[in-house]
């Protein structure tokens, strides 16, 4: 790599770019890591567990060229994955187990959801197809189990309980705000719900727009 001294050549073509930019500031980079220390990085950040014992002496024994690939590939697989991977996008979703704040009841059919997006992971869902499933699953003309298990992405928002307060027009108006407001923040990186009460003052997002985004989530 012209530049670097004494540094051999790249693995992946990727690298020659960040080979240049330490160079460019008179940096070196760390040396490779051991095929043990590789395994355990591989393992928590694709599964988030360790090896088993067993597993890293395969690995470690493993002479081939393609060894770390096939494990990559292997991990890729695994069911752990989507477990590991699926946790973050249950956090943008803000996925509970229960209703939240003070009418903190459980909800019973939550895993629903939680399991629908591990599956996506799992079974590398297109992530448009993905969008519409949460968004509009039940619109769709091939819907299915999962696309109105996706549905939930609308309902992850705090819920008040009781009956009566069920049916109070601020009550649904929250709601609606909830799901317009986590679907600008999930899907478009804006804070969309400003616009509820005022035109918003740094995203070119009108408080028309955001009652257009209310309608299509409200049936009447």
């Amino acid at each position: 790599m012209a530049g670097v001294k004494g540094v051999a050549h790249p693995a992946n073509p990727v690298d020659a770019f960040i080979l240049a930019a330490l160079a460019s500031r008179g940096l070196r980079p760390a040396p490779p890591a051991s095929r043990r220390t590789l395994i355990r990085r591989l393992y928590f950040d694709l599964i988030g567990l360790p090896p088993r014992p067993e597993e890293v002496e395969a690995f470690l024994h493993d002479q081939s060229p393609d060894a770390y690939s096939k494990l990559v590939d292997r991990l890729l697989d695994s069911e752990h994955y989507g477990e590991r991977w699926g946790r973050h996008w249950l956090d943008v979703a803000r996925y509970a187990d229960s209703d939240g704040y003070e009418y903190d009841a459980l909800r019973p059919n939550s895993w629903r959801y939680r399991d629908y997006v591990i599956r996506a992971f799992n079974q590398d869902k297109p992530y448009d197809r993905f969008i519409r499933e949460q968004l509009a699953g039940d619109e769709l003309p091939d819907r299915d189990y999962d696309s109105l298990t996706g549905l939930g992405f609308c309902r992850n928002g705090p819920f008040i309980g009781d009956m009566v307060l069920m049916q109070n027009e601020l009550t649904r108006s929250d709601e609606l705000d909830d799901m317009v407001s986590a679907t600008g923040a999930a899907f478009l990186g804006l804070t969309v719900g400003c616009a509820r009460c005022h035109d918003h003052k740094f995203d070119p997002i009108p408080q028309k727009d955001y009652y257009r985004m209310v309608a299509d989530f409200s049936p009447a």
